[in-house]
């Protein structure tokens, strides 16, 4: 195979003989932790969280997946069972092999655990012989075969990678042997277990059906597996499927029409198909948000530009529940690391006590809190005094603004869940269909401000009687699933309004109000007939407008009102932004910057960097500069690349090669006007090339065919 690389080299490299240890997560967070008085504190307040957001994850994502999994184990059961009652053949041709198409979604990062979950529940309920592969595992047949027999085996198999695999017979031929092997090793087993032990009787044939297991093969990326080998692994297992169970499950991340478009017809026909759909990844996302942010029992929090960097990532990355979650917890270990007052981010009882421990410093950090500021300039004088010099009030004030904080979050949620209730249900969805994306108008400002608040109040005001009671049930079932006191006192006047609605008889209500909307109808009509002034004109209407403003409103339409003011009443009580509580630094993090900087890499920017400043990340005082330039003591690559960068679209070797010898000479301390500065050697042109093949593998260069001594760069700058 051609390349046209500036050179072509053969690179060893040798393995350390120490492997390095791997950094935990306390070494992480140990390291450069600011007031390391109470990091241990801290660490084990990050350590219970983090554990905490895996394992509630991990229950998340077997409950949402627990209905397509319950339906893969019922397949699989059905299939072994059918296959058992001698049915198999009547259903089924007997090159058929019993496969389900499970169609995951675009979220690949998270199809690991769904596959781990799958696998774990066949194991303990329907067969102990369950073998996983994935595309980069199995390039050839041979390998395929080899990853299946030992995850099904346990044993290893040996397979001569030096053998062709090019003619069709040749490939059965080893592959028959492999699965004929394993068909052995199968009846070995299964007869095994229905023979049991000398002297005890006999098992009968229901529970020989069951000794007899189905063998699973589960691939977990289906689009990634080269087609030639799955066909040909298909055809193989076609001609086994008499003596040995199988059953095939694909994992498929796009379209279930993948099957179609990698087999053809004659390898398609012979499975059994059977399509299976999960979750989408947002619906996921919403219940992880739902059950996991959006609770007043988890003590961290997310502000609003974190929440947004993260979904933003989400939508449009990679879909990945997973590596939201991966960000929560490195914002939760950001937090933690360097916020020394997050020791109060906690449950109440242990607050309350890292409160009364906190040291002078700790205390002069609560001071300088913006949010406890602005509390500060809010009381009198000698308060104030008290709050800036005397630690012992501070934290017996401080113990009652954190109560504050907990009582905020915990009313702060339900009545979140109330008013997404009420507007999730209308046109347009003017405060956002998901509940996260209130949340977010939440944080950032004052939502009853914003004029989308303002437009739903009035579609609301616009309901049916049938439609708006079932709202506000809703709403109150929200209430009632947090014991607090103003929830408590919310729910009773919700139940009370509810009461009044049954009661009303709109029949009767109906009958009354007619009289009334004749007469003030009719009645500035007639006064219309007599006056054709425009100013009585327009003073006449303005009248009419306002008398059936006040006397058209029937009861239910009195109690509508009644009910979304009561709503908007808890809306400005509760849902005020967190910025506007007291210490809410403690729980809430806030550095997007730092979020985005982890999670949304930049190497390009980060190898120039390297590249331009290489005293910062090799800490050699040689090669510290002043003026922004680069060293000539420093390694090859960076000199050439600073040389590249005095160049056109177009460099030439032999001038770059002469200028990187002149800066290496004036390294090695030769003389300038010596006629060895400048020379160049062998070990410079070496040196030289390799920092050239450097660049052009990290995509700063390439060769070009308009001039053969010439390279031509990849990026902006330069001359």
């Amino acid at each position: 195979m051609s390349t046209s690389s500036v050179s072509k080299g053969c690179f060893v490299f040798k393995p350390t003989a120490k492997k390095k240890r791997s950094l935990t997560l306390e070494d992480y967070f140990t390291d450069g932790c600011e007031d390391a008085e109470n990091s241990d504190v801290r660490f084990q307040l990050c350590q219970h969280l983090w554990d905490r957001i895996k394992t509630d994850t991990e229950i998340l994502q077997d409950e949402l997946n627990r209905n397509v999994l319950d339906s893969l184990l019922d397949l699989t059961r059905k299939c072994s069972s059918t296959r058992q009652h001698g049915d198999w053949a009547s259903k089924m041709r007997a090159s058929e092999i019993p496969t389900a198409a499970l169609v995951l979604g675009v979220n690949v990062p998270d199809h690991d655990m769904t596959f781990q979950s799958l696998s774990e529940l066949l194991q303990q309920s329907v067969t102990p012989y369950v073998a996983s592969v994935q595309a980069k595992e199995c390039g050839t047949l041979k390998h395929l075969m080899k990853r299946v027999l030992e995850r099904l085996t346990g044993a290893v198999v040996v397979v001569d990678d030096e053998e062709e695999e090019e003619e069709a017979e040749q490939l059965h031929k080893s592959a028959h042997c492999s699965l004929g092997t394993l068909c052995d090793w199968y009846d070995a087993k299964t007869k095994k277990s229905s023979t049991g032990t000398p002297g005890k009787k006999r098992t009968s044939p229901a529970k020989d059906e069951q000794q007899q297991p189905p063998v699973v093969i589960i691939f977990k990326d289906l689009e990634a597996f080269n087609p030639r080998v799955l066909q040909n692994f298909i055809l193989i297992c076609s001609l086994y499927v008499q003596r040995l169970p199988l059953m095939f499950i694909f994992g498929i991340a796009t379209s279930p029409s993948t099957v179609q478009h990698m087999l053809p017809h004659s390898v398609s026909s012979l499975l059994c198909i059977q399509l299976f759909q999960s979750l989408s990844c947002t619906q996921h996302l919403a219940t992880v948000i739902d059950k996991l942010i959006l609770t007043h029992n988890f003590p961290f929090k997310l502000s609003g530009r974190v929440m947004q960097v993260l979904i933003s990532i989400f939508l449009y990355h990679d879909f990945s529940v997973r590596n939201f979650i991966k960000g929560i917890q490195l914002a939760l270990l950001e937090h933690f690391h360097s916020q020394p007052l997050s020791v109060l981010c906690c449950k109440k009882k242990e607050a309350r006590l890292n409160l009364m421990q906190l040291s002078h410093a700790n205390v002069e950090r609560v001071r300088k809190l913006p949010s406890f500021k602005r509390y500060v300039e809010k009381q009198e004088q000698q308060e104030q005094v008290n709050l800036l010099q005397d630690d012992g009030h501070l934290k017996e004030v401080c113990q009652k603004l954190m109560k504050d904080l907990h009582k905020y979050h915990k009313n702060y949620y339900p009545v979140l869940r109330c008013l997404h209730t009420l507007t999730s249900t209308l046109p347009r969805y003017p405060l956002g269909k998901q509940i996260r994306e209130l949340h977010l108008i939440c944080l950032e400002k004052n939502v009853w401000e914003n004029e989308d608040y303002q437009s739903a109040m009035k579609l609301l005001k616009m309901l049916a009687k049938d439609e708006l009671i079932a709202l506000l049930q809703r709403c109150a079932e929200n209430l009632q699933t947090v014991k607090s006191k103003k929830m408590n006192a919310a729910f009773v006047q919700l139940e009370e309004l509810l009461a009044k609605f049954k009661q009303l008889d709109t029949a009767a209500a109906a009958v009354e109000t007619v009289p009334t909307v004749v007469e003030s109808i009719t009645s500035p009509v007639k006064n219309l007939q007599k006056k054709t002034d425009l100013f009585q004109l327009q003073k006449t209407l303005l009248e009419m407008n306002e008398s059936l403003r006040s006397k058209k409103r029937s009861p239910f339409e009195v109690l509508r009102n009644e009910a979304l003011e009561f709503i908007d009443g808890l809306v400005r009580s509760h849902l005020s932004p967190p910025e506007s509580q007291t210490l809410n630094e403690v729980c809430y993090f806030s550095s997007s910057a730092t979020v985005r900087r982890h999670l949304n890499a930049t190497p390009r920017t980060s190898i120039q960097s390297a590249l331009s400043s290489p005293y910062y990340y090799i800490q050699n005082d040689n090669l510290k500069t002043e003026d922004g330039s680069v060293s000539n003591a420093a390694p090859d690559i960076c000199i050439a690349y600073k040389l590249h960068l005095e160049c056109g679209r177009l460099i030439n070797l032999y001038d770059w090669l002469e200028a990187y010898a002149t800066v290496v000479s004036a390294a090695e301390g030769k003389d300038q006007e010596s006629d060895e500065f400048g020379k160049v050697d062998e070990v410079k042109h070496a040196r030289f090339i390799r920092a050239v093949s450097e660049l052009e593998f990290l995509g700063f260069i390439k060769s070009t065919k308009q001039k053969t001594d010439h390279v031509a760069r990849l990026t902006w700058g330069g001359c």
